[in-house]
């Protein structure tokens, strides 16, 4: 269970540096997606491909309002 938690608390860390990161960069949205998916990947979080699009999405989605 604490393996879970720490898992969840990495996702939530890299959604919300992820979420400041959209407000504060005016590209063009795939070019943000791609940032996202990249750090994502290199913070370790390994999903397969439509986990971490859904992921990309879901934040994108937030972000927007």
């Amino acid at each position: 269970m604490k393996g879970l938690n720490i898992a969840l608390a990495v996702v939530a860390g890299a959604v919300a540096g992820a979420a400041v990161g959209l407000l504060f960069a005016p590209k063009k949205g795939s070019d943000t997606r791609a940032e996202i998916k990249k750090y994502l990947r290199s913070k370790g979080i390994k999903l397969s491909k439509s986990d971490l699009d859904d992921i990309v999405d879901e934040i994108a989605d937030e972000i927007r309002g």
